[in-house]
């Protein structure tokens, strides 16, 4: 047996040493780690447009209710509930017979006291030239005085109450102070109609223009001015802002409005401060009570970078995206801002000239050899536009 071990001995180690041999030579020939092939951007600073994004409601730039002020009974409604109506156009009739007859009345009473008048005067004149010649008393003279300025008072009396009537006979025809949509009738035909604020007939609405009213919280407004102070905002001239409403469908209402009110004080329940913007509204699409998006223009951001909402990704730390350093992916920390379109506006962490990687990120990790394939551009002709994130979002 010791003859066979000591006869095998030296195989054995050849053996060996062809194993080790074998072994460094596939360690030495081992390839590279590969590339990972990615798409990147470039940092490059911009101006881009602001825009702020509320919820509001439409509601009607002139609304007026319409009440009767004399008492009669409903003769006749003179136009179509819900249509558009027009300014002067008749909307209620009242029965007019108790009116004629005022009016006629009152007729005949300043008829009868410009009679008297006639009268007085012609006395007056009678007795002027006998009280010249002393044919009659001052006493006579001073009464028939006292009647023509009596009888002149009554006329005036007379006027005034042929007037009264005159109104009261014209509010007995009720019409639309304005050109707007009507309301539903409150009353039918034969219905007793008393004037008062709890007779509302019915009411016209202004539609066109129409107001759009929306908040913008305390918070906001402090971060605007801050970064009015800074700089990192610019606001239009004279506050000149621009409105585009989005309707509930997604699309964009075609008329463009601007804030013409802004109230002086915030609301104490809800800490916003109320806006209102005026369009045009010809072909009556917005009414009252609608909601929709508003969004605010006329205001840019210099000097911004941003860079593409898929590009980032979070970590229990916050938000990070991978440059390329010298071939490799780097971690890079970031503190993002706004959105902006399909893009996050970085507001520390990344600088001009930058490369961010875009497309290929799920496949590198810190120190991966990375190759740029791709140069991602900006489409500068199709940007959206800064939106804020929308109050009680």
């Amino acid at each position: 047996m010791m003859i066979k071990v000591n006869f095998l001995r030296p195989f054995l180690l050849i053996a060996l040493v062809f194993l080790l041999a074998a072994s460094c030579g596939g360690e030495k020939s081992l390839p590279p780690p590969p590339f990972v092939e990615v798409s990147a951007l470039t940092i490059q600073k911009d101006t881009i447009p602001w825009i702020y994004e509320s919820v509001g409601y439409a509601e009607s730039s002139h609304q007026v209710e319409i009440r009767a002020r004399v008492e009669g009974y409903l003769e006749e409604i003179a136009y179509i509930e819900g249509a558009q109506v027009t300014k002067g156009q008749l909307l209620f009739k009242l029965d007019q017979t108790p009116f004629i007859a005022a009016v006629e009345q009152a007729q005949g009473n300043l008829a009868r006291e410009k009679a008297l008048l006639w009268n007085a005067q012609q006395t007056v004149e009678r007795l002027t030239p006998l009280y010249a010649k002393h044919a009659v008393s001052k006493k006579d003279l001073d009464e028939a005085t006292a009647n023509l300025l009596a009888s002149q008072a009554s006329v005036q009396v007379a006027e005034a109450a042929l007037k009264v009537a005159e109104i009261n006979l014209s509010y007995t025809l009720l019409t639309s102070p304005i050109n707007g949509l009507s309301g539903k009738s409150s009353y039918r035909q034969g219905a007793l109609i008393s004037p008062g604020s709890n007779q509302l007939m019915t009411s016209i609405t202004a539609l066109d223009p129409i107001w759009i009213s929306f908040s913008i919280s305390e918070n906001e407004i402090l971060k605007i001015d801050k970064e009015v102070k800074n700089r990192t905002l610019v606001l239009p001239k004279d506050k000149n802002y621009g409105v585009e409403v989005i309707l509930a469908d997604g699309s964009r209402y075609p008329s463009r409005g601007e804030v013409n009110f802004s109230a002086p004080a915030y609301d104490q329940k809800t800490g916003t401060l109320s806006m209102r913007a005026q369009l045009p509204n010809p072909n009556l699409i917005l009414k009252p009570g609608q909601f929709v998006r508003v969004n605010v223009k006329g205001a840019i951001k210099p000097n911004t970078i941003y860079v593409p909402q898929k590009a980032l990704l979070e970590s229990k730390t916050g938000m990070y995206v991978y440059i390329v350093r010298e071939g490799k992916a780097a971690i890079q920390n970031v503190i993002v801002g706004d959105w902006y379109g399909d893009y996050w506006i970085i507001e520390e962490g990344l600088r001009e000239g930058d490369q961010v990687i875009v497309d290929g990120i799920n496949k590198v990790g810190q120190g991966s050899p990375i190759k740029v394939t791709k140069e991602i551009k900006v489409d500068k002709n199709h940007k959206q536009e800064l939106i804020l994130p929308q109050i009680g979002e």
